[in-house]
């Protein structure tokens, strides 16, 4: 990175087919100079939240690489990961990692991590995902693109940061507990280098095809047991949340879904998600609130 240029801004974002399942990440570094740098990596089986989580600490850890000392703007369209960072991050550790119910708080090791990165020169940013911002929109077709099993035409920048996951203490964390994955920052940058001619065209790339996921019955029967913990911890969140009567926003409730926040007011103002029935309520700002009820209740109260 030449002297002179100075990193603005840093788009990030992650996918997950199935959640859990199959994910990866990207992110996407804006210079002064108008240069700009991509990164992103996979993983074999992981969730939605963590691969969000995974590109903001690759996202921080160049910026600290860099050592540059003005600030930045870090955008995400994860409201839940801003959440963690920015608020909920400081009762928890007062707690002992442990939720206002008592149970331990998920993904404990990245938001480890995530807190020891984070500094005042970070302004963390919400941006609406598949609103036609570019950087989003890029971020996006990156990791699902490392989602599917595809590695993208990255641009890459020939300068002294290291971008090397695996070069520090904290990006071998990442690997062995977070990524386990099979494609390495390196290897794409080589991949990348005799890949054919980069297309600008995101509808291409987001529409191209890849071979078919393993299926369940393929896979070992502890990742299949694995699997539905996770779908069983993605219910009793949703139970939850229409127990207490909580409204969450389009992207909460998207990536409780594991779906594209698009897809989830194009369905309209009500509509039925497994044992739930999910209601738009009313919308404060930019925001759309949702409710969830469930189906049974609702169906017993209708009798």
């Amino acid at each position: 990175m030449p002297t002179q240029s100075i990193i603005q801004s840093i788009y990030t974002d992650g996918a997950c087919t199935g959640n859990p399942g199959p994910g990866g990440w990207g992110l996407v570094v804006y210079f002064s100079d108008g240069s700009v740098h991509e990164m992103g990596d996979s993983s074999r089986y992981t969730t939605n939240n963590k691969m969000e989580m995974q590109a903001a600490i690759a996202a921080l850890e160049f910026f600290a690489n860099s050592g540059q000392t003005q600030p930045i703007t870090l955008y995400t369209d994860s409201e839940y990961l801003i959440n963690c960072v920015t608020k909920w991050i400081h009762g928890w550790k007062k707690k002992g990692w442990k939720k206002s119910d008592g149970n331990p708080v998920q993904n404990q090791d990245l938001l480890e991590i995530l807190d020891q990165l984070n500094n005042q020169l970070i302004k963390w940013q919400h941006v609406r995902g598949h609103s036609g911002n570019i950087g989003n929109e890029r971020c996006d077709v990156i990791a699902r693109s490392f989602a599917n099993g595809q590695i993208p035409s990255l641009q890459q920048l020939t300068s002294p940061v290291n971008t090397d996951r695996t070069s520090t203490k904290i990006n071998e964390v990442n690997v062995t507990k977070v990524s386990d994955s099979a494609i390495n920052s390196t290897k794409v940058n080589e991949n990348n280098a005799e890949s054919s001619t980069f297309s600008s065209d995101i509808t291409t790339m987001e529409l191209s095809t890849v071979s078919e996921t393993t299926t369940n019955e393929e896979k070992p029967h502890e990742t299949r047991i694995l699997q539905l913990r996770n779908l069983v911890e993605t219910l009793q969140i949703a139970d939850e949340i229409a127990d207490k009567g909580y409204l969450i926003t389009s992207s909460e409730l998207a990536d409780l879904m594991d779906i594209h926040a698009s897809a989830v007011t194009s369905r309209g103002d009500q509509w039925r998600w497994r044992n739930w029935i999910v209601s738009r309520v009313r919308r404060e700002g930019n925001q759309i609130l949702w409710e969830l009820e469930r189906g049974d209740q609702v169906e017993a109260e209708n009798e």
